[in-house]
């Protein structure tokens, strides 16, 4: 991952983006939206598909974007979202995993070895071809995002040389290819629930071939896109032109699925922040505490100490929430003292489940994650429970030490804790916050030019699509592909 930026300086016009989630997102411009789906939409799936998941991971500005979005966040239905995106001249659709965990923005492109040309999750793939783009460039190892991004110039770099990329992914996958300059259409935000579609030149990675799987998964996509905090991101190349603020939301809606992703300035809900950690590749924030059904649980005084790794990620590309072992045992202990004739037990993919006949949020506690700020984030026994089968629940919290050596000692907060919250990062500011809310319902931007405000409303556009029937193995080697790369471990060997 690129190394955290100091916020870019915003003309007067900035661009709000809205992104309408499934349960991700993406996009960015003068008040624009973004169609986003949620992977796994309409679908049942196993315990250890969470796992899997979670495992592998102009002119003139526009003011807000808005992203129709798809998709549903609980455990047993999602657990990726992924936007539709128009790219080059004429537009073609693609759909892209939308992650905050990571920053390049790329696509499959023409030609490419193992890319995936069909996929399970009921959308047409698409391969990108620059020359099929009246507006298509290459960028060349010369050019200023080349030797920003590499932080040097290559000894036998020439004028038609691309500027290529290789990303390695914790779990072995790898992508690489050059990047290009094209139109990335986004939805601008121009009244009240109504958008207009707008263009604006992006540079992203045209894949060329895929490894380890990221090719060959049923549930692939076009490509992700990177929402992170380094220069190379969509986001940041659209503040640096002057045309969004680097300000992003989103809210996934687990009740009814789908939700909304913003980029701009959000005036309601009014939601409260805590710093960001510094110079840091992911979405990083001191936690303080965490408390159970109102006590505070002793805890290891530097378990969460600043400044050596132990700070809590928040990232809404992983489905479930990982916790060291020392926070993990006494949490789960204290939530299953509430009911202490239940037998709990350790299934084949390391998730602590019971038979319980009831209302959970009447029989279990709610556990608070405390921040730096005097900022909390409550989560709900319907939140951090879920059923598996008939009277069969499952605790969502996962222990980091039973997974693998990356997650060992690191607190992973994903969409089992972030859904049915407005979730607010301002890089400007170098806060992230967040407030429990309906995602199915608006939220209000702020057109930075005019100042006039405008309702932004959710979307879940896979809603209507068939289940579709997949078998157990397969749904389990699509979590395993899809979090822990994206979200913990990504390794950027750039190459000239």
């Amino acid at each position: 991952m690129g190394q955290a930026r100091s916020p870019a300086s915003v003309a007067a016009a900035a661009v709000m983006v809205v992104v309408v989630l499934g349960l991700a997102s993406v996009a960015a411009a003068d008040n624009m939206v973004l169609t986003v789906h949620h992977r796994f939409k309409g679908r049942r799936e196993r315990l250890g598909d969470m796992r899997s998941h979670d495992a592998r991971r102009h002119g003139r500005l526009l003011s807000a974007v808005d992203l129709p979005m798809g998709g549903k966040g609980t455990p047993t239905d999602t657990g990726l979202y992924f936007a539709k995106i128009g790219i080059g001249t004429p537009s073609k659709d693609y759909y892209v995993q939308v992650d905050t965990g990571s920053d390049i923005f790329w696509v499959n492109c023409i030609g490419c070895d193992k890319c995936p040309k069909m996929s399970d999750l009921r959308v047409d793939l698409t391969l990108y071809d620059p020359k099929g783009s009246s507006t298509a460039d290459l960028v060349t190892c010369d050019k200023v995002f080349c030797t920003s991004t590499y932080h040097n110039l290559a000894p036998d770099c020439g004028p038609d040389i691309p500027c290529k990329y290789n990303l390695s992914y914790a779990d072995g996958r790898n992508t690489s290819g050059y990047f290009v300059e094209d139109n990335v259409q986004l939805d601008q935000v121009t009244g009240n629930l109504r958008a207009s579609s707008t263009n604006s030149k992006v540079i992203f990675g045209c894949a060329t071939q895929q490894s380890g799987g990221l090719g060959t998964s049923s549930a692939a996509l076009d490509g992700i896109l990177g929402f992170g905090q380094a220069n190379s991101s969509m986001l940041s190349q659209l503040a640096s032109s002057g045309k969004v603020k680097k300000v992003f939301a989103h809210c996934l809606d687990s009740v009814n699925g789908g939700g909304i992703f913003a980029i701009g300035e959000v005036v309601q809900p009014k939601v409260n922040t805590t710093p960001l950690v510094p110079d840091q590749a992911h979405y990083n924030v001191v936690m303080k505490a965490v408390e159970v059904g109102g006590d505070i649980l002793e805890l290891p005084p530097d378990i969460f100490s600043s400044g050596d790794g132990k700070e809590a990620i928040i990232d809404s590309g992983t489905t479930l929430a990982y916790l060291p072992s020392d926070v993990y045992n006494p949490l789960v202990e204290k939530i299953m003292a509430q009911q202490p004739g239940l037998e709990l037990h350790t299934d084949d993919q390391n998730f602590s489940c019971f038979q319980f006949v009831g209302s959970v949020d009447d029989g279990f506690p709610v556990v608070k994650f405390h921040f730096n700020g005097s900022l909390a984030l409550a989560v709900y026994p319907q939140d951090y429970l879920f059923q598996y089968r008939d009277n069969s629940w499952c605790v969502g919290f996962m222990n980091g030490e039973k997974q693998s050596e990356d997650l060992k000692n690191i607190t992973l907060l994903g969409d089992l804790v972030l859904s049915n919250k407005l979730v607010l990062y301002d890089l400007e500011n170098q806060t992230i916050g967040w407030v429990d809310y309906n995602c199915s319902s608006n939220i209000t931007v702020k057109d930075e030019e005019s100042g006039a405000t405008y309702a932004v409303g959710a979307h879940d556009i896979g809603s209507s699509s068939k289940p579709v029937s997949l078998s157990s193995s397969k749904l389990v080697s699509l979590r395993i592909s899809a979090v822990l790369p994206l979200l913990v471990g990504v390794l950027y060997t750039f190459m000239l």
